[in-house]
């Protein structure tokens, strides 16, 4: 690209809210989150089918979607350096359609060493998007409607996982796993369809040329800025708790106090619904107030949520639950986005590590919130997720006051 054609990208604003390609960039994004975080969490609802049919134990049935989720972890710096050769969409073009190849193909594997291999080939390929959906609409969206179509973007991912868990379920009890996986990867096909028809061509995006700073200075420049760090702290502490509680109630629930059945439990799901809407309003919130006070409301409600869970009433339970989920992804939209606006230097990078360190959390700190539970209880994992709550709120309140000011300005 010339610099006189750069300059005038650089100059360009952004889509403005209201526009028909603002429109088209946050519906084009909706839909990648659905494809891809259907595919990606698809087989969680079903792992007792693919037990009994692959003849596997539960914790090795487990690594179905633990693999995935490592796969998308280990690719997001690979794709954001894809993204700064080839184009933001491009690159997630590439991403989508590899991921839907494979997850066509998962429902084939006839051992467990192949479905493994395949799930974390799919996960490398699903790391595009979150790598770079938030660097893409922080180019292409103006500055003060990012907040929103981030949020937008979240509540796609929302209903893409809350998609592939309550779609395989059903469908897979009725016929088989293959089928149920099938069915996801079908409709996972289609909203990348119209992905790809619906993506604006990109207008701000300059090349990353050879001559220009290596990946180690984008990566260092945005890891030693301490508002960076604090952001990627939310999505480590505040991913890693939610994911704490989503993948132990269910052993809760089916104990001797509750006793329900897989088929009721498996409903827990639906709570995802109160994020879509959550994370949308909170966006909308941000516009208005800023993004650091909807943030801190955003993890204060979470907190409530995770204490509610205590309660020994299954109504109690379940509205935790749901305050829970409305609190975690309303702030995960927040800092997400903000990562993306706030990066100077290499913005895939800094979206990038952003969900290095959030599926790092879902990974490290969900397997600890596991031990707590196996060691003491529900209640001392509540108190554990609320504590990692509480941190992530101070870091955000002790960060440097000129940092915060600075991303402020630029919302």
């Amino acid at each position: 690209m010339s610099s006189t054609t750069a300059d005038a990208a650089l100059e360009w604003e952004g889509h403005p809210r209201g526009s028909s390609e603002y429109k088209r960039l946050v519906a084009a994004l909706l839909f990648a989150g659905i494809a891809t975080f259907a595919q990606l969490y698809s087989v969680q609802g079903i792992l007792p089918l693919i037990a009994s049919s692959l003849e596997i134990t539960p914790s090795q049935s487990s690594l179905a979607v633990g693999l995935a989720t490592v796969g998308v972890a280990v690719s997001v710096l690979a794709w954001s350096v894809v993204a700064d050769r080839i184009g933001r969409v491009k690159a997630m073009s590439v991403s989508i359609i590899a991921a839907t190849v494979l997850g066509l193909i998962v429902p084939l594997s006839a051992s467990l060493p192949m479905l493994l291999t395949l799930r974390f080939f799919e996960g490398a390929a699903l790391g595009g998007l979150p790598a770079i959906a938030i660097a893409y609409l922080s180019e292409e969206v103006h500055r003060k409607h990012t907040a929103l179509a981030a949020a937008t973007y979240v509540s796609g991912t929302t209903l893409g996982g809350l998609l592939g868990r309550i779609v395989a379920g059903p469908v897979g009890e009725y016929t088989n796993w293959r089928i149920g996986t099938m069915t996801v990867s079908i409709i996972a096909a289609v909203a990348a369809g119209l992905f790809l028809y619906l993506a604006p061509k990109p207008r701000r995006f300059v090349r990353t040329d050879s001559d220009g700073p290596s990946l180690g200075t984008r990566l260092w420049a945005n890891l030693r800025e301490p508002g960076m760090l604090a952001l990627y702290a939310q999505g480590f502490l505040l991913m890693g708790g939610f994911v704490a509680i989503y993948n132990f109630l269910g052993f809760r629930l089916e104990g001797a106090q509750f006793g329900l059945p897989q088929s009721l439990i498996s409903l827990i799901f639906v709570a995802y619904l109160s994020g879509t809407v959550s994370s949308r309003v909170a966006g909308q919130l941000a516009v208005r107030r800023g993004r650091g006070p909807v943030l801190a409301g955003a993890t204060a409600v979470m907190i409530a949520g995770v204490a509610l869970t205590i309660s020994s009433n299954l109504i109690v339970i379940l509205l935790g639950l749901v305050v829970l989920t409305v609190g975690f992804f309303a702030a995960h939209a927040i800092a997400s986005g903000w990562t993306g606006q706030r990066a100077v230097v290499g913005r895939a990078q800094a979206t990038s590590l952003y969900n290095l360190f959030y599926y790092g959390g879902s990974s490290i700190v969900g397997w600890c919130g596991g031990l707590m539970f196996q060691q003491f209880g529900w209640t001392a994992m509540a108190l554990f997720v609320m504590g990692l709550a509480v941190l992530a709120a101070v870091i955000m309140l002790v960060t440097p006051r000129q940092h915060a000011h600075r991303s402020e300005v630029r919302i």
